[in-house]
């Protein structure tokens, strides 16, 4: 597997590197872990998450990848892209997940695109625990030059504060 192509992936230096598309409600938050949502990472090293409010909060990288030294060449091989990412809900409130990322040409227009319906966790049915979601684009055609990744969500109580979805160690590798 590649390197992570996505900076600052857990929020240890706050918000840098990150475009923040919707910022709803109490705004943006990092918190360290477990913090609120009660639940230490799986796997060591995660320290920090992002938290999200009351109203949709979105925030969103784009990769370069000619920048990241990724050759035409290599890029119109279709190395597999694989995306991961993790989300929790708190235990006493209610939130939604969402994502998308897209693979892009070099005018930056949609080759093929990886959205899954947002995920609603709910404390009085799901443990609301540390979740994974994650995808490989593959077959894609020749021409990607870019990467975007956004994911957020909010809460489903719209509670002053910080009750919505967490999301943390978050990755895109390009697999040479």
């Amino acid at each position: 597997m590649g390197r992570n192509l996505l900076k600052n992936p857990s929020g240890e230096d706050q918000l840098e590197f990150w475009d923040i598309t919707e910022n709803g409600g109490s705004q943006w938050k990092v918190e360290d872990m477990p913090g609120d949502c009660s639940y230490d990472f799986p796997t060591d090293g995660v320290t920090s998450y992002f938290a999200t409010s009351f109203e949709l909060c979105l925030k969103r990288q784009v990769i370069n990848l000619l920048q990241e030294d990724y050759s035409s060449e290599q890029l119109d091989a279709q190395p597999a892209v694989t995306v991961e990412d993790w989300y929790c809900g708190r235990t006493d409130c209610g939130c939604i997940y969402q994502m998308t990322v897209c693979l892009l040409d070099e005018n930056e227009e949609v080759i093929q695109e990886f959205k899954p319906e947002p995920v609603t966790l709910d404390p009085d049915c799901d443990d609301c625990s540390w979740k994974q979601v994650s995808h490989t684009f593959t077959d894609y055609g020749p021409g990607m030059r870019f990467i975007t990744f956004q994911h957020g969500g909010q809460d489903t109580k719209y509670w002053d504060g910080w009750f919505g979805v967490r999301v943390t160690a978050s990755s895109i590798t390009v697999d040479v």
